[in-house]
Order: C-alpha cells, then structure tokens, then sequence
C-alpha cells in the first residue's frame, strides 16, 4: 500500500479488466435460495381448461409465449377466445399487425365472444407495445405476429432474422417489467417449423404448438417448451361453428370411427401427460415385384417402423422385404413413445395375415431388437382407460396388475396369444 510498484502492459491489463469486474459485480443484488418474498407465480385463468392446462395452470404473469402453427389452423381464433376469457379478469391488449381493427372485431362477433376489457390496436411498432407493457395497464397482451412488427433502429426490413430477435426480446424484456402475460404469435415455415431465428424459441419462457389439418376439425395444442410447466400435456380441440370446442372425451375420440372387424388396425394406450388417449394404428402389406418397396409412415416415428419391421423380418421369419408397408396413425395423431412399438407389430402382421387383432384387445411394449419386449410406464393409467372404453384384455411384457391382463415378454409369444 502506498507504494509504486512495476507492472508491465500486459500485466497492467489484467489488472484493470479484474477492477473493471469488481466494480461491476458489487452492483449484483444476490438473493437467498430461500426467501420470505418467495411466492407463486400468479397466473390468469383463460376459462378454456385445454389451453390452461398446457400452459401448466394459466398464463403466468410477466411470461412469455410463443404460439406457433400452420395458416388456417386457427392461432388468431384461439388466441381471441382466449384473450376474451383472460378479459375477465382485467384489461387484456390484442395487437395486430396482420389484419385490420375491422377484421379481428369481424371475428370476435362471428366467435359471438363478451369481453368488456378487451381492447385492440392496429400497429407493427414494436417500440409502442414494449411501452404498453411497461406501464402495467394489462394483464395480457396478445401479438400477432412477431414477424409482423419491427423496430426502426435494427437492421434490416420487417421480418428478418435481426428483426425478430430484436423486437422479441424487445417485449419479453417490456413483459417482465410490467408483469404481464405476453403472447407472441409466429409463422411456421414449410417444414412446419417457427420461421425466424433459433434465438427466438430461447428469448420466450414457453413454446405452444398448434397443430392439425385444416380439412379436418381436430386440432393438438402441445407444449415444445414451458419454463413454468410440462412438456407432456397436450389440449384437444375441433373447430366449430363458433370457433374452437374443446374435445369433451379425448381418451376415446381417435377410435370412434373405428372398423373392429378389418384387418390391420390396433389401439394404443398412449400416455400425453396427465391422460390416457387410446390411439387407432393401422397398417397395410402389400407384396410388390418392384426392386425398392414403398415405406410410408404416418403419425408415428419412421425410424421405430423400420425397426420394428426389421425384427418381424429376422426374429419371426415374416416375408416383408418384398412389400409395399404403409403405417399410419389415425385421426391426425402423433404417437412417439417406445411402447407402441408391440401395437404396431401387431397391426403389420394383422395385415399381412389378413386376420383382424381381437377388438377387445390393446398392446402395449417396446420391441428391442432381439425379439425381448420391455414393459412401459404408468400401467395403471393406461390400463384403466383402456377398460373404461371397453375393452378387456391389455396385452405386453410387465408384471401389472388387474383384469384382462396378458403377458408377454417376447414378440412371438404376443402373437399366439393375439393369434391363436
């Protein structure tokens, strides 16, 4: 101390870059892992229990979302109806940069929607909704879509990458201050992915897909990331005459169509969360003199098809190398978990047999490679809803409890028992 001491240059810049943090970190305000002022996060209860109960429980306050899918799915119906119900509670902003104040009005009357405090604007500044956010007058705030607004001092023209990034963490930054909900709408490019920068999926505390065929009326809402929930929950709707409906029964919806006697077709209990969905997989063989047989796959993993194909090949000596083989899951649904891979077995035999799988049957395992099957989780849930839409018997690997258990532990013994 008080002293002179010899530094060199590079030295001398060490030094100062290590002040330089000193000074900045005595600005941190470090908190306890335990407070007193530690609280839940207060959420906003829309009144559509298929949307709260993907958002984890309502819409947090100072959270931000972005909901992604396909033009014609209905994003802007949803996002009104919800935005209608959020209303209730306090003042709710729905901005739009697409459409015109006359359309979204046009389509709240259409959807016949009551929302006193329910207020709109027409504008692509990005700089006057993060205003808006800040001054805290709404609890929520819908903006469609984030490609659509801009910000005067970035680069580039309305919708480029630095655009988006930009003027989203613009408003989640605004949404935070406010401590208002904010939704932030965006488009999907061809391959069905959120158009715009990786970044923007990081910026935001929830990723909300909306997805379905617009010539069909289901629709899947499924959380791809939620800081404030699970990513597990799915929310089922079919659009009405007023607008989106939520499904009342979604555990028997994907079969009520089904044909019981017709060959190729076995159910799944699938598990999405919280519920038990029983999911229709059908398959047809078709032997074919062409030198590369067609493979089609639909709605499940492409990958777990071809395994599983492979396997009844080699373990079971069924002749599918020369056949034409379509997988589909029906109703638009998606199954990805391992333990449909004994339904689809069942349902590519059942096709190449021409024999129908017993209609009071469902499977349930995961095939490996080998012939062995695995056992999945939550049997009880599964098997119990599996019983409630009436069927009795619920074959696959395991040591689960109740009646109408069949087990399994290896592929082959599934297939006497499915076909005796």
């Amino acid at each position: 101390m008080n002293s002179i001491q010899e530094l060199r240059g590079d030295a001398a810049a060490v030094a100062d870059i290590n002040r330089q943090q000193q000074q900045a970190s005595a600005a941190l305000q470090l908190e306890p892992l335990h407070s007193d002022d530690a609280d839940v996060v207060p959420r906003l209860d829309c009144g559509i229990a298929e949307l709260d109960r993907v958002l984890g429980g309502g819409l947090p306050a100072g959270a931000s979302v972005l909901v992604g899918g396909e033009p014609g799915v209905g994003k802007s119906t949803l996002l009104a109806q919800a935005a209608a119900g959020w209303s209730r509670s306090g003042p709710v902003c729905y901005a739009t940069a697409e459409e015109s104040l006359t359309q979204v009005r046009a389509r709240c009357r259409r959807l016949r929607l009551e929302a006193s405090q329910l207020q709109l604007t027409a504008t692509t500044d990005a700089q006057a909704l993060a205003g808006l956010l800040r001054s805290g007058q709404h609890r929520a705030m819908v903006v469609d879509s984030i490609q659509t607004v801009g910000l005067n001092d970035a680069d580039g023209g309305v919708g480029s990458v630095s655009q988006v990034r930009a003027s989203a963490q613009l408003l989640s930054e605004a949404a935070r201050a406010g401590n208002c909900g904010l939704i932030l709408v965006g488009q999907v490019t061809k391959d069905g992915s959120l158009a715009g920068p990786r970044l923007l999926e990081h910026l935001v505390d929830a990723v909300i897909s909306f997805e379905g065929d617009r010539y069909q009326d289901l629709r899947t809402l499924r959380a791809v990331k939620n800081r404030y929930g699970s990513t597990n929950e799915i929310g089922l709707f079919r659009m009405g005459g007023k607008g989106l409906e939520e499904v009342a029964d979604p555990g028997g919806w994907f079969i009520t169509n089904r044909d019981d006697q017709q060959s190729g077709s076995c159910v799944i209990p699938a598990v999405e969360g919280n519920r038990c969905l029983m999911l229709e997989v059908q398959a047809l063989v078709n032997p074919t003199e062409a030198p590369q047989p067609v493979r089609r796959v639909s709605g499940c993993d492409a990958n777990r098809v071809a395994m599983v194909l492979a396997v009844l090949t080699r373990r079971l000596r069924y002749p599918l190398g020369g056949c034409d083989v379509f997988v589909n899951v029906t109703g638009g649904a998606r199954i990805l978990e391992p333990a449909a891979d004994l339904g689809i077995a069942l349902a590519l035999a059942s096709a190449w047999r021409d024999i129908p799988v017993p209609k009071d049957l469902v499977a349930l395992g995961e095939v490996g490679l080998g012939g062995e099957l695995r056992p999945a989780p939550r049997y009880e849930l599964r098997a119990a809803e599996a019983r409630r839409l009436g069927f009795k018997r619920l074959l696959g690997p395991g040591s689960g409890q109740g009646s109408g258990r069949l087990v399994a532990h290896r592929l082959d013994d599934a297939m006497e028992v499915a076909f005796p």
